[in-house]
This record gives C-alpha cells, sequence and structure tokens, in this order.
C-alpha cells in the first residue's frame, strides 16, 4: 500500500454538529497510519494540506463553512496551504456551485467519502482500523455514532436530503469500536444519531436500542452511557426501564419536541401530535424523575400565529425542562417547507420568539439549579479553568448544558469522578467544593 509522506503535516478542521466531529477522528485514525503528521487546530493557517469538514444543515452553519473554506483560501494564496480540500454536508449539497464559485478549492468531497480522501491523499484505507478513531477533545469522552442518515420527513429538515435514508451499524460494530475507545480511556460514552429511537429497524426489522445499551453495559469500564436525540414518535419505552435498574445510563432524555401545537406540528410533518408529546414528557416525569429532560424547539416556522407560538410559550413555562435550546427557522432549499411555504414568519419576530423563549428559560433553568444547593452530586472533571476545575453531572451533556466549577486544593484529574458539594448556582452554571473540603 502506498504510504504519504512522512512529516507532511495535515490539518483537519471540523464544523458542525459531533457527528462530523466522529467523522474527522476516524479520517485522522486513517491519516496517521498512512504516515502523515495530523493537526486538529481550526485556527492555525499553516499546513502542507488543510482539510475543511463542513456543515450545511442551516443558514448561519453554511455561512460559517463558507467563511472558513475563504480564508484557508487567502492562506493557499498567499503560499502557507499547499493543498485545500472540502468535505462534509456543505459540499455533498452544493459540491457544484461551490466548484464554480470557489475553484481554488483542489477538491471537494461530500458525506461518506472517506476512501476516496485517502485516495487522494495517497495512502488508501486501512480497513482494520476503521473501528478506531483519533479523539480530537478530552480523552474520557467520546461520540458513537449508531447510524447514519434519517427516514424521518420532517417539512423543515435537510438531514435526509444530506445524508440519505437512515441506515443502522449493526450491533456488534458498534461495540468494537466501543471497547477500543474504554480500552484508551473513554469512560463517558454518548450514543448519536439523528433519531436513536429509530436505531435496528432497518436491519433488525425492530427498534433495537435497548439491546445495544444493554450490550454497551457489558463493558465494564464505561462509567456513563449518554443518549442524544429520541424521536418523540415511537419512543423505545425499553430504554426507560433501562435507565431506572442501571445507574450507569445517565438520567438524560435528550428529545427534541420542536413544537407542541398540533396544527404547528402537522405543517412541520412530524409523526407525532401535542397530546402525544405532552403523554410521552409527563410519562418520563413520572417514571424517572431524577431524570433531565432535554428539548429543541424551532421558532417562526412558515405559518405559525400568535396563538401556536402563545402555546408552546405556556407549556414550556408549564413542563419546566431542565435544558433547552431554541433555533430560528432557517428556510431551507429542497426540503418540503423550502419548496411549499413563504417564508411569511419577518426575522424579527423569529428573533423575538426565540430572546422570549430564552428568557423564560434562562429563570426556570435558574430557578432548578439554586434547588441544588447543598446536595452532593457525581461529577465528572472536563478541564482545568483558572482557579476551577470544570466538570459536568449526569444531567448535562459537554458543550451544550451547564457545568460545574469546582474550588479545591487537591488536584483533580481529567476523567475522573468526583462527589461535589454545590455551594451556589447561576442560571446556567453550578459551583461547588468536594464535601471534605468545604470552602
Amino acid at each position: 500500500m502506498q504510504k504519504g509522506p512522512v512529516n507532511k503535516l495535515i490539518n483537519i478542521v471540523t464544523l458542525g454538529c459531533s457527528k462530523n466531529t466522529v467523522d474527522s477522528e476516524k479520517l485522522l485514525r486513517q491519516i496517521t497510519a498512512g504516515g502523515y503528521s495530523v493537526a486538529y487546530d481550526p485556527s492555525a493557517e499553516t499546513a502542507d494540506t488543510v482539510i475543511i469538514n463542513t456543515c450545511g444543515f442551516i443558514n448561519d452553519a453554511k455561512e460559517e463553512s463558507i467563511d472558513t473554506i475563504l480564508r484557508y483560501v487567502k492562506a493557499s494564496r498567499e503560499g502557507r496551504v499547499r493543498k485545500l480540500y472540502v468535505m462534509g454536508c456543505l459540499s455533498e449539497r452544493y459540491r457544484d456551485a461551490l466548484q464554480q464559485e470557489i475553484p481554488e478549492v483542489d477538491k471537494y468531497f461530500g458525506v461518506n467519502n472517506m476512501e476516496e480522501i485517502l485516495q487522494v491523499l495517497g495512502t488508501g484505507t486501512r480497513r482494520e482500523l476503521l473501528p478506531e478513531r483519533v479523539l480530537t477533545g478530552p480523552s474520557h469522552y467520546a461520540y458513537l455514532k449508531v447510524s447514519e442518515g434519517c427516514d424521518r420527513k420532517c417539512s423543515f429538515c435537510a438531514i435526509p436530503l444530506i445524508r440519505g435514508k437512515y441506515i443502522s451499524r449493526p450491533v456488534d460494530e458498534i461495540v468494537k469500536e466501543a471497547e477500543i475507545l474504554a480500552d484508551n480511556g473513554v469512560r463517558e460514552l454518548i450514543l448519536i444519531a439523528q433519531d436513536l429511537g429509530y436505531y435496528g429497524l432497518d436491519i433488525y426489522g425492530k427498534r433495537e436500542l435497548p439491546r445495544l445499551v444493554s450490550q454497551l453495559l457489558s463493558i465494564g469500564s464505561l462509567e456513563w452511557i449518554r443518549l442524544h436525540y429520541l424521536y418523540p414518535a415511537g419512543f423505545p419505552s425499553g430504554v426507560i426501564d433501562l435507565m431506572k435498574n442501571n445507574p450507569r445510563i445517565c438520567s438524560y432524555i435528550d428529545i427534541p419536541i420542536q413544537h407542541i401545537s398540533d396544527r404547528m406540528l402537522r405543517i412541520m410533518k412530524r409523526s407525532h401530535g401535542g397530546k402525544a408529546t405532552r403523554d410521552l414528557l409527563h410519562r418520563i416525569r413520572r417514571e424517572l424523575p431524577g431524570a433531565a429532560v432535554r428539548t429543541t424547539l424551532i421558532a417562526g416556522h412558515p405559518g405559525e400565529t400568535e396563538k401556536d407560538y402563545n402555546e408552546l410559550r405556556d407549556f414550556i413555562s408549564e413542563f419546566r425542562f431542565d435544558r433547552l435550546g431554541v433555533f430560528a427557522y432557517s428556510h431551507e432549499e429542497g426540503t418540503y417547507s423550502g419548496e411549499k411555504y413563504i417564508d411569511d414568519v419577518p426575522e424579527t419576530v423569529k428573533e423575538s420568539r426565540v430572546s422570549e423563549l430564552m428568557a423564560i428559560q434562562q429563570s426556570i433553568s435558574s430557578d432548578l439549579n439554586g434547588q441544588k444547593t447543598g446536595r452532593v452530586l457525581k461529577v465528572i472533571i472536563d478541564r482545568r479553568e483558572g482557579d476551577y476545575f470544570i466538570g459536568r453531572t449526569e444531567h448535562d451533556s459537554p458543550e451544550v448544558d451547564n457545568e460545574v466549577l469546582i474550588s479545591t486544593k487537591d488536584e483533580l484529574v481529567m476523567g475522573s469522578f468526583h462527589d461535589i458539594m454545590i455551594t451556589g448556582t447561576t442560571e446556567f452554571d453550578l459551583f461547588g467544593t468536594p464535601p471534605e473540603n468545604p470552602s
């Protein structure tokens, strides 16, 4: 097999979601095996080769991807970068237009084109290394992608256009990758998919997330298993039972409802209604009373009236989600909404609705956090910043949720778990100290 030149530096710049991060990490492992030196530095503008893994999901993400490409085109013109390649969702979706508008890029690749990229680099694919990755974040947690694509037909979403139909990975393949991650020090495994609850339906004929999680629990060194993106319709009830009986599964449910108005859920082509959504959420609260429930919402989708919005706003105030994110609707070409509806909610109205919902959530989060004062919580240590060690509880996923700022004279090891007494809170942060070391 042809080997890449030793000491030639390739820098991979990753934009977008954790699924892109996993793709970049797998590519990095192949590249290092091919004899290249690698970097993972979005600020570095000097390298023999730069590969940009782009996001093309919504307008803001597309703009960030374009800006990044242009920044490296400039570096290439100035002789600081020899070869520039672009991969990922943006180039999957807009390859022809990008080639026409930014021809300075040496080659564009879409998603799932790792073998083509490696051929261009002259290394070939080492199939025995496909389960392996080079982690680009802290070594004690990792995202594990269990599937590609999505079979849902949500009117606003471009993911099926970009990544295709839902394709589950076999259980044994996922478990093997998890074992390798655990052997290399991963203590928290975060399962990701566009619709985690759909897992297995395409290859096993039934939803198999509970079976997959049960097998992952056999990896003894994994302390936490976290589940991301469980679609409300077809919610796998077996997961609730697993969480009740296995404290190593984080008591954390990420369930993006997007809206609560029946009218808007029909327009959005969601396969669940408002009542079914309410019933499921209240069931989760009833059966998993200690769980943190996270959701995401879209404000300003075409057709959203004041009445629809008010129903959503009132529900947010009533249910009091532990974690919540809100996006202003982005009109995406190729989607059902982008083709069939006029983007009729003014941007100022969208932003006003986003701001109001986040202000409500800020108040809710402040109140819920305040109730944790005086409690002792299990915390994983992620990093150190200044005078504080920064950690998370099982109710918090990396980068998107609350953090615990720990004051102690002890040296806490990254990836270790500690009982922390919560001594103070803000809207989105907790402060604490080890119980034996009060301050």
